[in-house]
């Protein structure tokens, strides 16, 4: 067996992981925390008394099973009595301490706030803060007190089938209301305490002032603070799909790729006090806490943090010198990590980052054994490409179940930028210091500056190679477990070749199989009719297999354009969407569907208990509607205005007339 798997560590944290999610999911634990408690010393005791081994390692897997139920339970402010949501009433004043800054959207500045007091109840919890842009007036900084109304609303759900699901992204996160408002809506600007984070905050604004007074161009500003200070909000989304498209998008987040490299930098600079006594451990404890200064610097996000974790265990592990060492401080790390911060795990930020790190471990030494080149230069090119196919190995499941393409020029990308990102990283840091001192000569600016641009004039080159970029690639989730356990055994039979190692492999090959049939089955014999949500136009659509009829007042052209189509279909294996023409009456799956649009017209004879689909807000007698028809559903779209459609629902409630309103409750469907 190999020695990874009898690292006890990774048991603890496979149970950990499960009871993580069980109780994310579930809720299974509703029980209290003085039961939770009791619960948790029993087991403990029980770990603590008993001799025998094997009872002592089931009493332990349980112990971090409930370790992990329990740290989703105490980090859910739902369950304490001071959750704010008890104390919400409509004219209340809210006390809010701004915890993080968010990239801003079209019409608003977004922050993530705690809710310190709601009149005067002490509360906790997080909401989302969005407050209208005001160009006369400075961003929010972090630690920031501030008094407002209490305009809490829910976050909502997606309105379409297989959009992305903010609420639920919002809810790992532990936030679960939102309040929008304008500045003059801030009653009072409030005296806070400096927290470490907020200090961080501060030390990192003064540094990209600083950088901004040094004269680089506007991309070349935004690219060295995602780098450096782990500020992403200055990058244009057109420089963020160009580093998307070239598979490079991971150079715009701070993760383990920068600190991993950092980690190199330093082990480099301090190899000389390995020479004196007890050097190696000096040496590890020098470049942990460089490593954390880093982190300071970058703002302490969640992202910055976990990396640093992550490689402050490898450093301690590469100290002590033990085989396997970074496999084991990985894992080591991973646990730590989801002990402290269970919603990591649904972070695919942290999935992504450490499946990129194990694919590194695990597959590249398999992969740079395949060729052993001569000379020095060309070793270094192909460990870069081993590193780069490992990593993606390692991420390419997951990568194309959350953002469904795959880049096929990773490699020259990676290949050209992650020696650049070396050198960024060091002359950064160069630069940052200098500039801070106010010394930063005009030529490094000149220097470090053309460099960036140059690594981002590559990015947009290899993005346009649009050939090599593989867009719209649906992947269920049930596929992407059956690719992890394929790429897991195949990694094991590589490892070592038995009988048993290619069963498991061919095994993985079948379920591989059977997913794609299972998949293909399904999507090909479903039907539906869908009625779906979009502001000021109205489309309704007919799958039949992987064919999508959309009925819209949109030309062909534009309907391609429509973002919640391409997600349907993307979700739905879809191939063809084509626009057919109108009509106001529909039959599917033994239900008559009747459109009713600004014509007003919906006179026909011998319909059963209709369902009436009004769109464009018609001119009509809704209660005349509801005798001569008789309906089973009426649905109201998002081509109608708001105050209609309040006024229609009012109408169906008084005839008990089930109503739909898109705007309120998504997307309509109906399965054959």
């Amino acid at each position: 067996m190999h020695p990874l798997f009898r690292y006890i560590p990774l048991h603890l944290l496979v149970f950990l992981i499960l009871g993580i999610t069980i109780q994310f999911y579930t809720q299974i634990w509703i029980y209290g925390f003085p039961k939770l408690l009791f619960l948790f010393l029993i087991l403990l005791f029980v770990l603590i008394s008993i001799q025998k081994k094997v009872v002592r390692t089931v009493v332990a897997f349980i112990l971090f099973f409930i370790i992990g139920i329990s740290s989703v339970y105490i980090q859910d402010t739902r369950n304490f009595k001071n959750a704010y949501r008890s104390f919400i009433s409509k004219d209340a004043k809210v006390v809010l301490k701004i915890s993080k800054i968010l990239k801003s959207g079209f019409y608003h500045e977004k922050y993530i706030a705690e809710v310190l007091q709601i009149n005067k109840e002490k509360t906790r919890g997080r909401i989302l803060l969005n407050i209208q842009k005001d160009s006369l007036k400075d961003q929010f900084k972090i630690d920031d007190l501030l008094l407002v109304p209490s305009f809490f609303t829910r976050v909502l759900p997606p309105l379409n089938p297989n959009q992305f699901n903010y609420k639920a992204y919002l809810a790992k996160q532990g936030i679960h209301h939102q309040l929008f408002l304008e500045k003059h809506q801030v009653l009072k600007r409030l005296k806070s305490k400096a927290t470490f984070q907020g200090i961080a905050a501060k030390f990192r604004d003064k540094v990209q002032h600083s950088l901004s007074k040094q004269g680089f161009e506007k991309d070349e500003l935004a690219v060295l603070s995602a780098l450096l200070l782990g500020q992403r909000q200055a990058v244009s989304k057109e420089l963020l799909s160009h580093y998307a498209a070239a598979g490079a998008i991971h150079i715009l987040a701070i993760s383990g790729l920068h600190v991993g490299i950092i980690l190199l930098i330093l082990s480099f600079l301090f190899a000389p006090l390995e020479k004196v006594k007890h050097g190696k451990y000096l040496k590890a404890l020098s470049i942990v806490a460089m490593l954390w200064v880093f982190a300071f610097i970058a703002g302490l996000s969640a992202s910055v943090v976990r990396a640093v974790t992550m490689f402050t265990f490898v450093a301690v592990g590469q100290a002590v010198r033990r085989k396997n060492s970074i496999a084991f401080s990985l894992i080591s790390s991973m646990l730590l990590l989801l002990i402290i911060k269970p919603m990591f795990l649904f972070d695919v930020g942290f999935q992504l980052s450490y499946f990129a790190v194990f694919g590194i471990v695990w597959v590249q030494p398999r992969l740079v054994v395949i060729y052993g080149p001569r000379f020095i230069i060309s070793k270094k090119i192909w460990q870069l490409i081993t590193v780069s196919i490992a990593a993606q190995i390692g991420i390419l499941p997951l990568s194309i179940y959350n953002f469904h393409q795959f880049p096929g020029l990773f490699i020259a990308s990676n290949l050209v930028i992650i020696p650049f990102l070396g050198l960024i990283l060091m002359g950064g840091i160069v630069v940052i210091v200098l500039s801070l001192l106010q010394l930063t000569p005009s030529f490094l600016v000149v220097m470090y500056g053309g460099l960036i641009s140059l690594m981002n004039r590559f990015v947009n080159w290899v993005s346009l190679q649009e050939v090599f970029l593989f867009k719209d690639i649906g992947m269920s989730f049930l596929m992407m477990l059956a690719l992890y356990a394929l790429i897991f055994t195949g990694v094991l039979f590589l490892m070592k070749k038995n009988s048993w190692r290619l069963g498991c492999f061919l095994s993985a090959l079948l379920c591989v199989q059977m997913a794609c049939l299972f998949e293909d089955k399904r999507a090909n014999e479903t039907a539906a009719f869908v009625v779906f949500h979009k502001s000021r136009v109205a489309i309704t659509g007919i799958r039949r297999g992987r064919e999508l009829e959309i009925q819209a007042s949109l030309d062909s052209v534009k309907l391609a354009a429509i973002s919640l189509l391409q997600s349907y279909a993307l979700g739905a294996h879809i191939r063809t969407i084509k626009k057919t023409r109108f009509k106001n009456y529909i039959h599917f799956s033994s239900q008559d569907i009747l459109i009713v649009d600004s014509l007003g017209i919906y006179r026909l004879q011998g319909l059963k208990r209709p369902i009436v689909i009004l769109q464009y807000a018609p001119k009509i007698n809704l209660e005349r509607l509801i005798k001569t028809l008789e309906p089973g559903l009426i649905i109201a779209d998002g081509s109608n205005y708001k105050r209609v459609v309040h006024r229609w629902k009012t109408t169906a409630e008084k005839y008990a007339i089930p109503f739909h309103d898109t705007g309120q409750k998504g997307a309509f469907m109906l399965q054959d």
